[in-house]
């Protein structure tokens, strides 16, 4: 049987990231030769010992930006290939490059998109390029079905849909852990919102609505993350007197003790694929607010049977739905939606969408097409 190669210049500290550690250690205990191919050599740790770890032997490129990830782990690739012929690659991240590789090398390939296309077929140029390499790939993997009815419509493909694979063995264990943040109080309606502080996940949107709000409910918002935005986020809590309401906690390797504290998790990106943390929350039974973004949240919340949505960017809207949430006349309403979102949550088994991913990657590394 031939090797796997699982591209992956840049691990950092997402969905997909889980996504990625999840997948790649089930392989690796189904007796797949798995190799790991990325520019961060912290990240190691992760993976079963027996993945192949190939990054470099040092820890410059860690906090570099993807450009300089990506071409170091393009190099890696083309040493691998020297030595190892016989390979076939599944590429995380950075699949044009990848697909580039493939073309001009001869080897299998599978890809998985992450996110929507609206977040990185922006221009006229990258659609043109996409549309003309994701010709190659033997399958397109992606992790929502209006996301493949999105992609195969853009690109004029035929891809594959295989939900992120939820273990919920691990946020049980997880949310046992005790921290000592009493910032979520009794009496008040407690908001969180998790995820990397950028422009694609908004979080601006939440500060906005809840200072238009802060007289008409008691309240704490806790957002957890790193990002770019973060200093300006923290800008605008200061200079409108929402450092009582509103917390910002760094990035946490288990956020899952906050997220069970809270009482309702709000999600307000311009666009996902199909966001971890709406699973998470799902399952603790939370009430879930989301925009309507592409793609991911719709599905996951059953058109809203098991959530509540509202427009990408409309801050009135998420007033609104967060004034509803809050009201004790809905609690029936709220119960029925989050009751009904844990008993869907069979879509994302571990197992089931495991085992898709194996026999798909099996089918390739048995035999060439």
């Amino acid at each position: 049987m031939r090797q796997l190669v699982i591209f992956v210049p840049s691990i950092e500290d997402g969905g997909v990231e889980k996504n990625l550690f999840l997948i790649s250690n089930f392989f690796a205990k189904k007796n797949i030769n798995v190799n790991i191919i990325t520019a961060n050599r912290d990240k190691k740790k992760f993976f079963n010992k027996k993945v192949n770890f190939i990054s470099p032997h040092f820890n410059n490129l860690n906090n570099k930006n993807r450009f300089y990830k990506t071409l170091y782990s393009f190099y890696l690739l083309f040493k691998f290939y020297l030595k190892n012929k016989d390979f076939m690659i599944l590429s995380f991240q950075a699949n044009i490059y990848a697909i580039f590789f493939s073309f001009f090398f001869r080897i299998d390939i599978i890809t998985r998109s992450n996110t929507a296309p609206y977040g990185w077929s922006s221009s006229y140029l990258k659609r043109y390029i996409f549309k003309l390499f994701f010709k190659y790939p033997k399958k397109i993997i992606v992790n929502s079905y209006d996301f493949k009815k999105q992609l195969d419509k853009e690109f004029k493909v035929s891809s594959i849909c295989i939900y992120n694979p939820f273990d919920n063995q691990i946020v049980e264990k997880k949310i046992k852990e005790k921290i000592n943040d009493n910032f979520f109080k009794k009496g008040f309606f407690n908001f969180i919102n998790i995820g990397r502080m950028t422009d694609q996940k908004d979080q601006m949107l939440l500060l906005k609505a809840f200072n238009n709000i802060k007289n008409k409910l008691k309240f704490r918002l806790i957002i957890i993350g790193k990002g770019k935005n973060k200093i300006l986020l923290k800008k605008y809590i200061h200079e409108n007197n929402l450092n009582n309401n509103i917390k910002i906690v760094n990035y946490k390797k288990n956020p899952y003790p906050y997220l069970n504290k809270s009482d309702f998790f709000i999600l307000s990106s311009k666009y996902e694929g199909l966001p971890n943390v709406l699973l998470e929350a799902q399952f603790l039974k939370k009430t879930i607010i989301s925009t309507n973004c592409p793609t991911g949240p719709r599905e996951i919340l059953m058109n809203g049977k098991a959530g509540f949505l509202f427009e990408v960017g409309n801050v009135s809207q998420l007033e609104k739905k967060i004034i509803f949430v809050s009201q004790k006349k809905n609690l029936k309403l709220l119960k029925l939606k989050s009751n009904l979102g844990f008993k869907s949550m069979d879509r994302f088994d571990y197992k089931v969408n495991m085992n898709k991913y194996l026999k798909l990657v099996n089918r390739f590394l048995k035999f060439k097409n």
